[in-house]
């Protein structure tokens, strides 16, 4: 017997170590521990931080911290020095139950940058549980007629310890009737048999009393006893029998209520009453499987009764009595050991443990989002669980550990196009068919600074008013920041520049929020017809992005400038003018020409004259052009006529309301020889030219044709020596063609030409002399009028 005991303490000991081996080289963790248990607080586990290559300075810099997802409070770590010590009581029953393999799994996080670690402390068994017996007191009947080696089984004790610690031995108190015969099974368990080694004799020894010690393999050793007390019976002595003292039987865990297990037939060799046998659960079932299984007492049915669970309990061992009818009824016993066979009947479960959330529009790819673990109460293929992630995402799953996945960035981000991501994680275990449970996680996408203000076009175009009111707004620029929140809040300033002599903030104004551009002064059209500048959009991010955008502001005009009158010649004044006109003239003959600008532009510069006739005027032999201003007759002069003609000159432009001018001209009519030199008149007009010339003294024509005759003459020496130059680079190519404008319209044409003049500081030249030269002088060519002319006209 002691032989057996210590092969079967070595077949122990050697799956054990097995089973460690293969545990260990399933690898569980990047750092593997054990201690035991019960062990004291402060009790040494390791060195953590050494281990993990971390630095003592900086865990707590770091934010070192250690997490159990169930145990978090059995093990702590120093900060101090690094080591990973006892906190508070480890039972490892409690923990693990009679599993093989226990132990406590702790994840270590450190912050800048975010590390994640798998610490897997192993909890080692200590021989801290006694044998126990279902029973302190056990009654046996025995009829004195059973046969020598006769078996009674008996119900051994039960260890929580595991491996040596729950290794048990057997001793039974000296008897010269009984003795103990201990048997292992298929299934590493002890199957315990009072036998009778010696017939019985009831009048002789009517009860026996014995002691069962069960020893475990600990050190030091615990035992546990119970009291066997046997009483012999007399009369009945043929006990039932089964065919088979242990009956395997295979199970699926949602095997329905009610279902046949086993049917048991056990006979007896006696007759009548003492072989009618009744079946029953022996007294030493557990609770739970007498809440699990039924029996039939008369045909040996062994039926289910309620719902099974392979993760409740993955096995049920059940004793059943075969009682006779006898007087002493005598009874035999047999084991039934049901094994339940696991279904995929346990959806995985999705646990999601946030860390660095929202995420950054520019955090870098690899960064950990959050930690993500599963789990699934099947064993084998259908606790073999696989993650994946909603498709199409910048997101992706990295396994770190056994059912331990991180939630990583895989892609850039950009908050402008998608702001948060709404992740499904899907785990799947391995089942047919499958099952499968989903978590789901918000992921919000924090914003950077990275985009700049933009406005909707690069350049505006806006028209005021000349002569506004100061402070009038006048325009409204608007960006946009596809940002959010501070990033995207716009403030508005100018480029500061000079618009001539003068900063450009004395003519406008932004304000800073709505982006509302104001002038702070009446314009003048007149000086300042167009304004352009700039206008900055700037957010408030770190740092700030800003763009620009150009405003160009067309001062529009307003009449607000009355016609001017020019001084026919230098040294004469513009409001009134003397001429002499001989008798001789015919109809046709300038008198005189009025000349007068108008500051203003389009109609509100468009001059045209008018003769104001006073009371007995009806017979003036004068006339004024309307949009020339030249004084001319309108017949030949006669006797009758004055010798005085004082002529009024009404000068009025094209505005709302029209503003005037009024120009006198003094004409004295005098006898021919009494006319003064063609010099006197050198102011009229080319219209008039032909009857100047009559009293032209013949010199002056023999000048201006010598002078002619030497301007054609240079005029032909240069034509020909622009003509040498080949034909693409000289005079002589075709050249642009210049267009003549002979409009009748006067000021309105000499308005249309003038160039136009920008916001850069330029002003308005104004005109305060009119050049003079005589009529006669002048060449018509087909060529653009100066601006002298313009203003003639």
């Amino acid at each position: 017997m002691a032989s057996s005991i210590r092969r079967a303490r070595k077949a122990w000991t050697r799956l054990l170590w097995l089973l460690l081996f293969a545990f260990w080289e399933m690898g569980s963790g990047q750092l593997h521990y054990s201690v035991s248990e019960e062990a004291k607080h402060g009790t040494f586990v390791g060195r953590i931080a050494q281990d993990l290559g971390l630095e003592l300075a900086e865990l707590v810099p770091r934010l070192f911290r250690v997490a159990s997802k169930t145990h978090g409070d059995l093990l702590e770590v120093n900060l101090q020095n690094g080591i990973l010590f006892v906190n508070s009581r480890i039972d490892r029953e409690e923990l693990c139950g009679r599993s093989a393999e226990c132990s406590i799994h702790l994840e270590v996080m450190v912050d800048r940058p975010l590390q994640v670690f798998h610490v897997d402390v192993e909890v080692k068994d200590i021989n801290d549980n006694p044998p126990e017996f279902p029973m302190t007191v056990k009654t046996i009947r025995f009829f004195e007629s059973r046969l020598i080696d006769s078996r009674f089984p008996l119900e051994g004790a039960s260890d929580a310890d595991i491996g040596v610690n729950a290794l048990l031995s057997y001793k039974l108190s000296s008897s010269e009737f009984f003795f103990l015969d201990i048997q292992t099974n298929d299934e590493l368990s002890q199957s315990l048999s009072l036998v009778l080694g010696k017939s019985l004799d009831r009048e002789e020894t009517a009860e026996i009393n014995l002691l069962l010690v069960a020893t475990d393999g600990g050190k030091p050793e615990l035992t546990g006893t119970v009291e066997i007390l046997i009483k012999v019976l007399d009369v009945n002595d043929n006990e039932p029998t089964f065919a088979q003292s242990v009956y395997k039987v295979k199970l699926l865990e949602n095997t329905a209520n009610g279902t046949l297990v086993v049917k048991l037939n056990a006979s007896d060799a006696d007759e009548g009453s003492n072989s009618e046998i009744v079946y029953s659960l022996s007294s030493d079932v557990s609770s739970t499987t007498q809440t699990k299984f039924k029996i039939d007492p008369s045909s040996g049915e062994i039926r289910t009764k309620g719902k099974l669970d392979y993760e409740e309990s993955k096995s049920y061992e059940i004793q059943v009595t075969a009682t006779d009818k006898g007087t002493p009824s005598m009874s035999g016993h047999c084991k039934i050991l049901l094994k339940l066979v696991d279904i995929n009947d346990n959806t995985p479960e999705v646990s999601i443990t946030s860390l660095s959330l929202p995420i950054s529009e520019n955090a870098s790819l690899g960064t950990v989002i959050a930690l993500i673990t599963v789990s699934d109460r099947d064993s084998g293929t259908n606790g073999h669980v696989t993650c994946s992630l909603t498709p199409h995402v910048p997101f992706k799953l990295v396994s770190t550990f056994k059912n331990y996945y991180s939630l990583v960035l895989d892609s850039a981000l950009d908050r402008e196009s998608v702001s948060a991501y709404e992740l499904v994680v899907t785990a799947r275990d391995g089942g047919s068919p499958s099952l499968w449970a989903t978590a789901s996680v918000s992921v919000e996408v924090a914003d950077v600074n990275d985009n700049a203000p933009a406005f909707e076009q690069p350049e505006y175009t806006v028209f005021v008013k000349e002569n506004n009111p100061p402070g009038c707004h006048i325009f409204t620029v608007s960006a946009r920041d596809a940002d959010a929140q501070e990033n995207a809040l716009v403030s508005y300033s100018l480029v500061e520049r000079r618009v001539g002599d003068r900063a450009l903030s004395s003519y406008v104004s932004v304000h800073a929020e709505s982006g509302k551009v104001y002038a702070l002064q009446p314009l003048d059209h007149e000086e300042l017809e167009l304004l352009q500048f700039q206008v900055s959009a700037r957010d408030a991010g770190v740092p700030p992005l800003g763009s620009n955008v150009t405003l160009q502001v067309f001062v529009l005009d307003e009449n607000d400038n009355a016609p001017e009158l020019l001084a026919p010649r230098a040294g004469t004044a513009a409001g009134a003018v003397s001429e002499v006109v001989p008798w001789s003239v015919g109809a046709g003959h300038v008198v005189a020409k009025v000349r007068a600008v108008d500051a203003d532009s389009g109609y509100n510069a468009w001059l045209s004259y008018e003769l104001q006739l006073g009371t007995g005027s009806m017979r003036i032999p004068f006339r004024v052009g309307p949009y020339t201003g030249e004084i001319s007759t309108t017949r030949a002069l006669e006797e009758a006529d004055l010798p005085r003609h004082r002529l009024l000159v009404l000068v009025k432009d094209h505005g709302e309301p029209a503003l005037t001018a009024t120009a006198t001209v003094l004409v004295s009519l005098v006898e021919s020889g009494q006319a003064p030199k063609v010099s006197s008149r050198a102011w009229v007009g080319a219209a008039g030219s032909e009857a100047a010339l009559v009293d032209v003294n013949v010199y002056l024509i023999i000048a201006i044709c010598s002078i002619s005759s030497l301007l054609v003459l240079t005029l032909l020496l240069y034509t020909a020596l622009r003509c040498s130059v080949p034909p693409n680079e000289g005079a002589c190519a075709p050249g642009k063609p210049k267009l003549v404008c002979s409009s009748a319209v006067g000021s309105w044409s000499y308005s249309q030409q003038r160039r136009q003049r920008c916001a850069l500081g330029r002003t308005r030249p104004r005109l305060t002399s009119w050049p003079s030269a005589p009529a006669y002088l002048k060449v018509q060519t087909p060529q653009k009028r100066d601006s002298s002319q313009n203003q003639n006209m």
